[in-house]
């Protein structure tokens, strides 16, 4: 595997824990800046619309730019953003560098799947996607507790501070192992690519991403009381049962980038049906520790093994349309991580208990089984 990818995975890492960090943050930024909490909160959400509606406008505007430079710029102007909220005073400015930091994540997120296939054979573009995608896993595991372990030492900003500081080695490193000029492929014309998206399996192969990440990020986001109220861990147990989610995630990516180039309608309907009977066994079963523990694991696993093979089939679907199908498929992603903890917290304020959001989870994670079981259908048709 090419220096270069493992680097953009580098720059996803940090791009990775700057969309998470803020679930320990919050209550420190309220503090400081002096607003409620959830108007510190509506920093997370104001990142999550920016990656949904930057992906494509990002991805239409440097469709025709070198790599290298949609690359360097984005994430400078990621770093650059990072480094104003670390040091402003008011709120509105931070909200506002968490929209900018968000669409230069979503360009720069869609130029890096393009340009990591790009750089390998055709038989490794899963595991160069992997790859990628395996940066945001090791943001769940190491980069997220970090963030807030550093709000808890040296306080919110400290935390935006790493983000940029961790950002830097791998703008560094970009400069020099991406090649210059553009790439080998021709650039296909604006209109054909997005016409090439309005393909009704590649469209359905979307919103099954959209329903699988909004099932992950449903249960993830309120993991918290699920294990403290309802398998009885004490607080303490809580940064290790993110981080063991996230060690799940990063074998599900590892295992599908070896699985999903040549195979990913398979991952797809397999990975789907076990999620939903995974999230059906934890809500059923929270209450043990040893089930809850296996479970995290498992789903983690499950959900991003699913996911990266979402996104290489993805790719597949629009081979004439890389750079805005890699927007698209970011921005599915996106909805998702929006969509499930919004749905999840309408279960918690409704009065159906803290396990609540596993069972909507298991819902969503249906919905993606039974349009995945219709395209998988469709395919062997073909």
């Amino acid at each position: 595997m090419p220096f270069a990818v493992y680097v953009l995975g580098l720059a996803v890492f940090a791009q990775g824990t700057s969309e998470f960090m803020l679930s320990g943050l919050v209550s420190g930024i309220a503090t400081d800046l002096e607003v409620s909490l959830p108007a510190a909160g509506l920093l997370t959400s104001a990142f999550a619309v920016g990656m949904v509606t930057g992906a494509p406008l990002t991805a239409l505007l440097s469709r025709t730019w070198p790599p290298r430079r949609a690359l360097l710029l984005f994430l400078s102007v990621f770093v650059a953003v990072h480094v104003i909220g670390a040091l402003t005073p008011g709120y509105g400015v931070l909200l506002a560098t968490r929209v900018v930091g968000a669409l230069a994540n979503a360009g720069f997120w869609a130029v890096a799947l393009t340009t990591a296939i790009g750089l390998v054979e055709p038989h490794a573009r899963a595991r160069a996607t992997a790859v990628v995608v395996g940066g945001v896993t090791v943001a769940c595991v190491v980069g997220v507790p970090a963030g807030a372990a550093l709000g808890a030492l040296w306080g919110w900003r400290s935390a935006f501070w790493a983000v940029a500081l961790v950002s830097v080695p791998a703008l560094l490193a970009l400069a020099r192992a991406i090649p210059p000029g553009r790439p080998g492929t021709a650039v296909t014309g604006a209109r054909r690519e997005l016409r090439s998206l309005g393909r009704p399996r590649l469209l359905l192969t979307l919103l099954v991403m959209a329903l699988v990440q909004g099932a992950t990020f449903c249960t993830f986001s309120y993991l918290e009381p699920l294990v403290t109220r309802v398998t009885g861990f004490g607080d303490g147990w809580v940064p290790a049962v993110l981080a063991l989610f996230g060690v799940g995630s990063f074998i599900g990516v590892t295992v599908a980038g070896r699985v999903a180039g040549t195979r990913p309608a398979a991952l797809v309907g397999a990975g789907t049906t076990a999620l939903v009977l995974g999230w059906a066994v934890l809500a059923l079963t929270a209450g043990s520790p040893v089930a809850a523990l296996v479970l995290v694991l498992l789903q983690g696993a499950l959900a991003f093994a699913t996911g990266t093979a979402l996104i290489t089939w993805v790719l597949q679907l629009a081979p004439d349309a890389p750079t805005m199908a890699g927007s698209f498929a970011t921005a599915a992603f996106n909805v998702g991580a929006a969509l499930g903890p919004w749905l999840g917290g309408l279960a918690l304020a409704a009065g159906f208990g803290f396990r609540a959001p596993v069972w909507v989870s298991v819902l969503l994670a249906g919905a993606a089984l039974a349009l995945s079981a219709v395209l998988i259908r469709v395919r062997s048709r073909k």
